[in-house]
């Protein structure tokens, strides 16, 4: 498996929803399945699949993998004009650490563009719409970053550790979607989030919990 460079995060490296989501697709891409990124996804790079583990080439473990019990985590839904109302505030607008993600990017037009606001509550929302190619891992991209800007803040950079995603359904290509997210606890460096991705019916498509880990100070 390869990570290609369209679907890059920090520099350098893969989006971790992304990057997790095509190596859960090696286990069981619809879920529930626990990614837990080791090292940056490398971009461009051949992968393997093993007992397990992703390693690179060279044989570093990139990422570790199981199947887990179903994920329960629930971020409540909200209608796509409250949704598109915090996009507006999206922090990530004026002070992004990593502007060119695929996911939620603003510096990236051929990403995503998922962007997250807050609500009075705390909760993360944005509205997605589906991209003309649809796959379980874009279900995970989805669900990955929403969570991670319910902790992000300036000069605080946090980046994807660990996610358990379940993918209950695709949403169509061109489909208005809605995404929140949620801090649910955690300590020191990391945050335990949610979120979930919700169709243009208010089905949910796909729930996800992770850890978020704050990059030391630069």
């Amino acid at each position: 498996m390869i990570i290609e460079s369209r679907f890059h995060g920090p520099e350098g490296s893969g989006n971790g929803g992304w990057s997790a989501g095509i190596f859960a697709a090696a286990v069981d891409d619809r879920g529930p399945v626990e990614v837990t990124l080791r090292k940056p996804p490398p971009l461009e790079t051949p992968l393997t699949a093993a007992d397990g583990e992703i390693r690179d080439p060279d044989g570093q473990v990139i990422a570790q993998v199981r199947r887990v019990e179903p994920v329960d985590a629930v971020v409540p839904p909200v209608d796509r004009p409250t949704a598109e109302a915090a996009a507006k505030a999206y922090p990530g607008l004026v002070d992004h650490p990593f502007p060119g993600c695929y996911v939620c990017g603003p510096a990236n037009p051929a990403g995503l563009r998922i962007f997250p606001g807050r609500l009075p509550d705390g909760r993360t929302a944005a509205p997605f719409r589906a991209p003309a190619e649809v796959v379980p891992a874009t279900v995970w991209a989805a669900l990955d970053c929403p969570g991670g800007w319910a902790v992000i803040a300036p000069g605080r950079p946090y980046v994807l550790g660990r996610i358990a995603a379940q993918v209950t359904a695709l949403p169509r290509p061109g489909d208005e979607c809605v995404v929140t997210g949620a801090m649910v606890g955690g300590s020191g460096r990391k945050a335990e989030v949610h979120s979930s991705l919700y169709g243009p019916d208010g089905a949910l498509l796909g729930q996800a919990r992770a850890t978020w880990i704050a990059l030391p100070p630069a």
